[in-house]
């Protein structure tokens, strides 16, 4: 699906500016051919297309016996209830939104968070995303749910956002924050929130505690070509941005389960080692962060 066909079907045609960096540039491309099947077939369980991993404990009962010849797709299933889980967890943390709200996702992938938003509050939902053809999916599902009117996808970057100064009721990243500057997202994050509104954020950090990245955290950052941050920078880059903290959750114990089981399934990427052994050593952790805009 092109921006022309979301034209001839009715919705936004996507307006797709040059990258502003080079960088910009390279993650834009590395979506827009990414394609892996642990993204697409665990979307293809409810029509919910997601970019981030899960949370919670594993229900085995629903998984059933390893030998039975639809455990794979119990698997699978299993991995996207995990998943919107997340979703849902990121979600109760922006608190009270009302219907004539906005919301905005920065780094919105293929939209299933966005759609959840619009499912839980019934308001409008912003996205932001570099990659065009995220963007083309993420609207032509808006459009296939009928709620067009209310869910869009947008290509720019989400550290210069067209959105209005205080336009918005709660924003969020959801596993996107390490493929930009802290300092420059939560400045845009502050501009776009209304005094009193939350941002929430669900990502992956290096422990300070360790001392420096570990091994396992560089094979993370060159897989998908990104730049994980501290724990600490995180913490110190809101502050400086006035978003103060409400809530800081490791969630570290509660993804694992996720990693265990994605590595027994037919969707490895390869990169399932380093999450699982970095989150045993204590080098990486799984964070939400929830603050609200003074």
């Amino acid at each position: 699906m092109t921006s022309t066909d979301l034209t001839a079907a009715g919705t936004s045609s996507v307006f797709i500016p040059g990258p502003a960096t080079p960088y910009q540039g390279d993650i834009a491309r590395y979506w827009d051919h990414e394609a892996r099947p642990v993204n697409l077939r665990l979307g293809d369980v409810d029509g919910l297309y997601h970019h981030h991993y899960g949370i919670g404990d594993i229900d085995h009962a629903a998984l059933g016996d390893t030998e039975d010849s639809a455990y794979e797709k119990k698997l699978i299933a299993e991995l996207h209830r995990l998943e919107s889980a997340q979703a849902e967890l990121l979600l109760e943390h922006l608190g009270s939104i009302g219907r004539d709200d906005t919301l905005v996702d920065a780094g919105c992938g293929r939209g299933g968070s966005m759609v959840m938003a619009h499912q839980r509050f019934g308001c409008k939902v912003e996205g932001v995303t570099l990659s065009a053809k995220q963007a083309d999916f993420a609207n032509q599902r808006a459009h296939e749910l009928g709620i067009e009117d209310h869910v869009r996808a947008r290509v720019c970057n989400m550290l210069s956002t067209p959105f209005e100064t205080g336009q918005a009721a709660g924003s969020w990243n959801n596993e996107s924050s390490m493929y930009v500057d802290l300092h420059d997202l939560f400045a845009e994050h502050s501009r776009v929130l209304q005094v009193g509104g939350r941002y929430v954020t669900i990502t992956g950090c290096w422990n300070p505690r360790y001392g420096q990245p570990s091994k396992w955290v560089s094979q993370i950052n060159a897989h998908f070509e990104c730049n994980i941050h501290s724990r600490r920078e995180y913490l110190r880059a809101m502050a400086d941005n006035r978003l103060v903290p409400q809530a800081v959750i490791d969630l570290t114990p509660d993804t694992l389960p996720y990693w265990e089981l994605r590595a027994t399934s037919s969707l490895v990427t390869g990169i399932e080692e380093a999450f699982i052994e970095s989150y045993k050593d204590g080098s990486f952790q799984y964070v939400l962060i929830a603050a609200d805009r003074v």
